[in-house]
């Protein structure tokens, strides 16, 4: 496989500057609605991540733009088999649909032929560079895209605005976690669908660093604070699980 996170190739794009470790940034007190605290913070973690925690995960660090080339790699047909999760996704002509972390738009040009020219694809970045990036790439070949600067706390997207939100290999460096799916769940309409796609991290043969898998049980632990119904867990790609949730009606 090409780079492993947090491996030697981790630590190259951090010495180059091209991982931001979050922690740095001044992080606020978030409690939860019942006045427990959502996030813990760690001096001692893993050089993989930022030392926030959430439902005992670290969050792990996040991939800069200018590691942008990494994402529109050859292999990554090969290793990630794009076709079979856009198979999977189900959409119809006509659906809107949001990409967050879209990065540099290898899966928004995707959604934006499947949805065709009546439906929306919002491509949602906290990375204003990626955006830049995204909107050269289509520019001219696809209309029905519309960038979105995010935040690391809100996906600033309208309320019941998408019939499905997808998240591929970005939702466990989500710096603010809870916030940042309670956004996403008022963005869906009723009935909507929320879809994780990560790499598997109960498979150790799988050569991604710890912080950048999650399991099929943590991302339901983590979902399980939403009014989001478990759908089901595709495991047609190689080594990714599909975790698909909706929205009740």
């Amino acid at each position: 496989m090409t780079p492993e996170p947090g491996g030697f190739v981790l630590k190259i794009l951090l010495l180059a500057g091209l991982l931001t470790p979050l922690a740095a940034r001044p992080q606020p007190a978030n409690p939860a609605p019942n006045g427990a605290q959502v996030y813990e913070f760690r001096e001692n973690h893993d050089p993989d991540g930022i030392g926030k925690f959430y439902c005992g995960r670290e969050i792990a660090q996040v991939m800069g733009h200018q590691a942008a080339d990494w994402l529109e790699r050859r292999e990554r047909d090969t290793e990630e088999k794009p076709a079979l999760l856009m198979a999977a996704l189900k959409l119809k002509p006509g659906d809107d649909v949001a990409d967050i972390g879209a990065g540099t738009g290898y899966y928004t040009r995707r959604l934006a032929k499947a949805v065709g020219p009546n439906g929306i694809v919002y491509a949602v970045d906290i990375q204003r560079e990626m955006l830049d990036m995204l909107t050269n790439k289509l520019a001219g070949e696809f209309h029905n895209v519309k960038a979105v600067l995010g935040d690391t706390s809100d996906p600033r997207l309208a309320p019941a605005s998408v019939d499905l939100i997808l998240m591929v290999d970005v939702y466990h460096e989500f710096d603010h976690p809870r916030e940042m799916v309670a956004g996403m769940t008022r963005a869906l309409k009723p009935g909507g669908r929320m879809v994780f796609v990560e790499f598997r991290g109960e498979d150790p043969s799988v050569p991604i660093k710890p912080l950048h898998k999650m399991t099929e049980a943590q991302v339901r632990l983590e979902m399980s604070a939403f009014p989001l119904k478990w759908v089901e867990t595709s495991e047609v790609l190689p080594i990714q699980h599909i975790i698909i949730f909706r929205k009740p009606k």
